[in-house]
């Protein structure tokens, strides 16, 4: 399955129970993605070798620092060049 196709099913909107929406295999860490509206993504945590992904995680510090609104690591980028980023890594 293509990483785009495993991070759009990782949409915390999808139906489901609670369980299934909050769980995080071992191995993924949960983001969550937006300009306005935030997207709960589940991505491996091999991304966080990426340079591409580094630099989101900067713009992530400057933005919250260690206070991430949603309770959890918060990316300010829109959707469609977060999936770019992770998709090359």
């Amino acid at each position: 399955m293509a990483i785009r196709e495993m991070l759009k099913r990782s949409l915390s909107g999808e139906k489901g129970s609670i369980s299934t929406r909050t769980h995080v295999p071992k191995g993924h860490l949960a983001v969550y993605v937006g300009d306005t509206e935030k997207k709960r993504f589940v991505i491996p945590v091999s991304c966080l070798n990426s340079s591409s992904f580094q630099e989101l995680l900067s713009l992530a510090e400057e933005e919250f620092g260690f206070q991430h609104p949603m309770g959890g690591l918060t990316i300010p980028c829109n959707e469609d060049f977060f999936l770019e980023i992770v998709s090359r890594s």
